[in-house]
């Protein structure tokens, strides 16, 4: 052992867990209309986040919520209920819970650094992670799978979002021939250099941030948060932002001061939606504060959602720069996962080149693909895309029904009604609804 240098025993950091194990309770008689998750633990970086993650990605509405974390301990109450507003009473549901929850209050996950780079490429298990980002423009999405498809590389899963004129695309791949990672020298090389010629054709400027968060496995949409917020989309939106084309979800964001505990309260009034309380907190977490407090209220169709927060280095938010910085992200993050317009659900057999198909017929056919969610369960794909027109106008639902003439007969098409949205969309069902989630099998890939 070096001389001048104090002895640290490693088992000791681990020893309040050991001595006081982390506890989670699934509690369906205490509340009539809600099942209440409670969580105690020792107090970990990062570990509201890790415990609001498994909460969204099982898919729960969160109504209300309590956190308390000052000290070295941490106590959560959330009242939650499944997507259609019951109670969790499904046996196997709660099992996964509890099972999900306890590991992650031992160890809080740490977020891989996001490289700066538009393209970025690695292997997670049997498939290939290809991340983008760069300025959006229509029919980058086609772009993209089309190069994919020539190169016989096949899209297993996908998520892609928009904000402020970027997009960010976290997309899982294999290789058509052996349904493994694509390994190959030369076709990752023409992969890399072929994405990254059509994103820098659509850069009138470097626009690309370091990020400096630790190194470690991530989950989808915290990348996705994290790749936009190092972008900095969050740049010409806030409260200073004019022409609002979100207004029905502008949200409300005010910063005060709590001085006798020298916390900044921030407050989030808006449109409630699933995963609010997800990506705040993500956001607020790769900003670098800490949630000593909060509490987070659904009186719908509104949510309500405050914190009492510090930055990791003590200080709060003492200058108005600060304040409108971090208005700036939270809006920025609440956007994101909006999408105006119609939501087009697609359902047909996996085969190499249906993404491409299918976002070349929605750039012929003047659409813009706003967010979308690519999945793959045995031989079926889901296509979940939503739309808006390219001229800024509702889609009108003529378009709708020639794209239901053109692919009908490959594949099954669902119009679902965005709520930012006012006319609904002429009726249309499944002949064959699939029983699987991009949540669900993102979860599964991530685990």
């Amino acid at each position: 052992m070096a001389s001048g240098l104090p002895y640290f025993d490693p088992d000791y950091e681990n020893l309040s867990s050991r001595i006081n194990p982390p506890r989670v309770s699934v509690d369906n008689s205490s509340c009539k209309n809600y099942t209440l998750v409670q969580v105690d633990s020792v107090n970990k970086p990062g570990i509201l986040l890790e415990v609001v993650q498994i909460l969204s990605d099982l898919d729960l509405s969160i109504s209300k919520a309590y956190i308390s974390s000052d000290g070295g301990w941490f106590m959560d109450v959330f009242h939650v209920t499944d997507q259609q507003g019951n109670k969790i009473t499904d046996s196997k549901t709660i099992n996964d819970l509890e099972q999900a929850l306890e590991p992650k209050c031992r160890k809080a996950n740490v977020s891989k650094t996001w490289s700066g780079q538009r393209v970025e490429v690695h292997s997670m298990g049997d498939h290939t992670v290809v991340e983008l980002i760069g300025r959006d423009r229509p029919g980058l999405l086609s772009e993209v799978s089309a190069i994919l498809s020539n190169l016989h590389i096949n899209v297993v899963a996908a998520e892609v979002w928009t904000h402020n004129k970027r997009v960010a695309s976290v997309v899982y791949v294999n290789n058509n021939t052996t349904c493994r990672a694509v390994d190959d020298p030369t076709q990752l090389s023409k992969m890399k250099e072929q994405l990254r010629n059509i994103l820098g054709g659509c850069e009138e400027e470097e626009k690309v941030s370091h990020t400096d968060f630790s190194e470690g496995s991530t989950h989808i949409d915290r990348r996705l948060h994290q790749m936009l917020f190092a972008d900095r989309d969050y740049e010409g939106v806030g409260f200073t932002s004019g022409n609002d084309h979100h207004h029905a979800f502008k949200p409300n964001i005010t910063i005060e001061h709590c001085e006798e505990k020298g916390y900044a309260v921030v407050s989030v009034r808006c449109k409630d939606r699933s995963k609010l309380m997800f990506d705040i907190v993500c956001t607020l977490t790769y900003m670098k504060y800490v949630v000593f407090h909060a509490s987070i209220s659904s009186d719908s169709p509104y949510a309500s959602q405050e914190y009492y927060i510090r930055h990791v280095d003590g200080c709060t938010l003492n200058t108005d720069g600060e304040k409108e910085r971090v208005i700036k992200c939270l809006e920025a993050a609440i956007r994101r996962r909006v999408s105006e317009g119609l939501r087009l659900e697609l359902c047909a057999k996996d085969r190499v080149g249906l993404l491409s198909e299918v976002t070349r017929i929605l750039r012929e056919n003047g659409l813009i693909v706003a967010r979308a969610g690519v999945t793959t369960v045995g031989e079926q794909a889901m296509n979940v895309f939503y739309i808006r027109d390219s001229s800024g106008n509702p889609v009108n639902m003529k378009t709708i029904e020639e794209l239901r003439k053109e692919i009908g007969h490959r594949m099954m098409l669902n119009v679902k009604l965005d709520p930012a949205s006012e006319k609904p969309p002429e009726a249309s069902k499944w002949s064959a609804k699939p029983s699987f989630s991009l949540g669900g099998l993102m979860g599964k890939f991530l685990s």
